[in-house]
């Protein structure tokens, strides 16, 4: 299976989000006219893992959303993030990465929600990540007008390097009191607001916005550099 070692290289390489074992499957039996089982590719998906694994090497293929891609490796973020910084067009207010970081973390959450927390409307902020995909529509709230509830989307998986929500961090100062047995733990209205200023950069490397983004996606063994285009003027909607 060696030959296939570099078509499958090249698939992933190519690919602008992470390929599944199954698209690599198609493009693989398209070329070679033949099918490959899924355990066949993955086997060769490992061995190309492992030799990405050397520091020879400054990026690595890593599984992500049932899918793989090359990302930059975190000891070459800094260098990555002020290339980034200079060449990213910014397009994301400070609102909306705030309000990004809410949904992260309190998902699913509705406006209504959000609002209370920031203080300020989010209309314009939630409007800005639905277009870009970032967060998507999960369902409705069981209460009075029962609200839309919003949750991270697949890109914004991709762009964190992120397998599950679960994979996110927890901030040092996300402290959850106790509860009684059965009954889910509130979160602070002024924690959460802190939080989500604390996490108001992100993993491209925009230095510029209050504190770090997605700066607690970043410690994930300081992750991969996938660009977010931001915007550091002042907030549409305040």
């Amino acid at each position: 299976m060696e030959f296939l070692a570099q078509h499958i290289e090249s698939l992933v390489f190519t690919a602008d989000r992470p390929i599944t074992v199954a698209e690599i499957g198609e493009a693989l039996e398209h070329t070679f006219e033949m099918q490959f089982r899924k355990v066949e590719i993955k086997a060769v998906l490992e061995e190309i893992t492992k030799k990405y694994q050397s520091d020879q090497f400054a990026f690595e293929m890593v599984g992500i959303s049932n899918g793989y891609q090359f990302l930059t490796k975190g000891a070459y973020f800094n260098t990555v993030a002020t290339y980034l910084k200079q060449t990213t067009k910014k397009k994301l207010s400070r609102a909306a990465l705030e309000t990004l970081s809410i949904v992260a973390y309190k998902q699913p959450v509705s406006k209504p929600e959000i609002e209370k927390i920031r203080g300020v409307s989010c209309d314009y902020a939630m409007q800005k990540l639905l277009e870009k995909e970032l967060v998507t529509i999960v369902g409705r709230a069981e209460t009075v007008g029962k609200p839309l509830l919003y949750g991270t989307s697949e890109k914004f998986m991709d762009y964190f390097g992120l397998k599950n929500i679960e994979d996110l961090p927890k901030p040092k100062d996300f402290k959850m009191p106790d509860t009684s047995v059965g009954e889910p733990a509130p979160i602070e209205e002024e924690v959460f607001t802190m939080t989500a200023k604390q996490l108001v950069s992100h993993s491209s490397g925009i230095t510029d916005i209050v504190g770090d983004v997605m700066g607690a996606i970043l410690s994930l063994d300081e992750k991969k550099v996938l660009p977010i285009e931001v915007e550091s003027s002042s907030d549409e909607e305040e």
